[in-house]
């Protein structure tokens, strides 16, 4: 009886295993597709990262027409209309909805950037200083609006705690760091200072779940604001 217990045990487990690997969401690029900076600027859709890391209890999905996640739950319809390139990014599953569901650090929340959920793209950087980060988002609550972002495996703080909080229920663009004075965000503060020519890891890791990401854009132009979907790349 014993070895019938355990057996049946393993055999949940390897079934539970395979449950897992199967809903893990696979790039639809690989980590040739290098995104070139050209004159201080440089547009990447969100879906085309080539890798992604520290999935165990939350993991971004691809939104696409024919494609959407089957992860649970997902309390919020698809954003397609209105996407770049017809195609976002969502971390899931989104457990934490409102101010009221149970804020739980390290599960549906990471005050820590780089903890969880870290997205992973390749861009070459040919003029070398410090890339104001703009993101088009979409949130349709105050619990699914912010990201940190960072480079190099590196999370530095003026790429934590970019927050949303206008332009509800529509793609929009924002670059505003989350402060103790300020929630809302403060502008101009969310940059990454890179000191050297060549290709670099953009990351970006997991703040709230349910945060939905079309497109990113890193560019030298402190005054510079993206209109629309952005520039092409």
């Amino acid at each position: 009886m014993k070895i019938k217990s355990l057996s049946l045990t393993a055999l949940i487990l390897i079934t539970i295993g395979f449950q897992l690997l199967a809903q893990t969401e696979k790039p639809i690029v690989d980590d040739k597709l290098i995104f070139e900076e050209k004159e201080g600027i440089v547009a990447v859709e969100a879906e085309l990262f080539y890798k992604q890391t520290l999935t165990e209890i939350r993991q971004w999905y691809i939104t696409s027409k024919g494609k959407l996640p089957s992860v649970t739950p997902n309390p919020d319809p698809e954003h397609i209309a209105g996407a770049s390139g017809n195609a976002y990014i969502e971390i899931l599953p989104d457990t934490r909805v409102t101010d009221a569901d149970k804020l739980t650090d390290g599960i549906n929340f990471s005050g820590t950037p780089g903890k969880m959920g870290v997205l992973h793209y390749k861009v070459k950087i040919n003029h070398p200083g410090r890339y104001y980060v703009w993101v088009r988002c979409y949130s349709s609550g105050a619990e699914d609006n912010s990201v940190h972002v960072g480079f190099n495996n590196t999370w530095p703080e003026h790429g934590q705690r970019m927050q949303w909080c206008d332009g509800k229920n529509d793609w929009t663009w924002a670059s505003k760091q989350r402060t103790e004075k300020e929630h809302c965000g403060v502008p101009k503060e969310i940059y990454l200072d890179i000191d050297k020519a060549g290709v670099h890891e953009i990351q970006f890791s997991m703040r709230e779940d349910g945060f939905e990401m079309d497109k990113f854009i890193l560019t030298s132009d402190i005054d510079y604001i993206p209109e629309g979907e952005g520039p092409a790349k």
